[in-house]
């Protein structure tokens, strides 16, 4: 396995930073072609809390978040533009092609990523991605969450396993890399069944990883199974040991993205430890210094 810092200094020669977009989208399981109310663990801005509002044009958006970071990243830094929030594909290919082309011309941006379900990657939405792709370094980040379909179903992901795996086939025969996104700690999930996901995701060939743990976030439907006591968090030691098997299970290329995320602080009920991200930084880099 590879960090993603080391693989990202190696084939750009710098670091990188991923300045995060939003899109005016929103999922299939939110506006009820699939669902309604988006997956049981999902926050009311669909993970995209971190960016600037739709409503901005995508480089103005760019600027914005390049100007928060720019105290705290070197003066060589390359930056990423991030599709993060909602589901991005979720839109028809002509609105795709006009926002990730712009994104693609501004002057610091590098490479892009786009944030995905699986069953949101029609053959001309594919296209657009495998035409950008070529003039641009792109990344598609895919959220399996988990292999295990009886839990996906019980917080409503709206797809099954198997349109993971013809996703990430069906972008790699357009020679785009895919990045996996897996919750450790859904409800009904046990560690040989985290575990079971990592495997899934490795078989099928996904070039890199993002682990978070799941967060209880005000407003969804797994607050209330929370606050009810139907669900148990996972405690910091417990999340990492879970992580640290995972490692293992990683080919010597997969690249590690994220060993866990960040919850909105004015929305996060828990876990409690995720509260204070210095502290599960300098845990992070004691850990696992020697693995990443």
């Amino acid at each position: 396995m590879i960090s993603a810092g080391k693989y990202f200094k190696d084939k750009f020669g710098h670091k990188m930073y991923k300045a995060a977009v939003s899109l005016n989208v929103t999922c299939p399981n939110r506006d009820g072609t699939k669902g309604t109310g988006g997956c049981a663990f999902c926050s009311a801005e669909g993970s995209g809390e971190f960016a600037s509002s739709c409503t901005l044009p995508v480089c103005e958006q760019i600027d914005a978040a390049i100007s928060k970071l720019s105290s705290k990243v070197p003066a060589d830094t390359g930056y990423i533009a991030y599709f993060q929030s909602f589901t991005s594909t979720y839109c028809d290919a002509d609105t795709l092609r006009k926002v990730l082309t712009a994104a693609a011309s501004h002057p610091k941006v590098e490479a892009l990523s786009v944030g995905t379900r699986p069953d949101c990657l029609p053959p001309d939405i594919v296209e657009v991605l495998s035409e950008i792709n070529r003039s641009i370094p792109l990344y598609v980040e895919l959220g399996l969450q988990t292999s295990d379909d009886k839990v996906a179903e019980s917080f409503g992901r709206g797809y099954e396993t198997s349109c993971y795996d013809e996703a990430v086939k069906v972008l790699h025969e357009h020679g785009i890399n895919v990045i996996t996104h897996i919750i450790f700690g859904l409800c009904g999930e046990t560690r040989e069944g985290m575990l079971r996901s990592v495997k899934h995701a490795v078989k099928c060939g996904t070039d890199g990883v993002k682990f978070t743990c799941l967060y209880i976030i005000k407003g969804t439907r797994y607050e209330k199974l929370y606050n009810e006591g139907k669900i148990e968090v996972l405690d910091q030691q417990e999340y990492f040991d879970i992580v640290e098997d995972a490692l293992s299970l990683l080919p010597q290329d997969t690249v590690v993205h994220r060993l866990t995320g960040d919850g909105p602080k004015k929305t996060l009920i828990a876990p409690s430890w995720t509260f204070n991200k210095r502290q599960v930084v300098n845990y992070i880099n004691r850990r696992f210094k020697d693995l990443l």
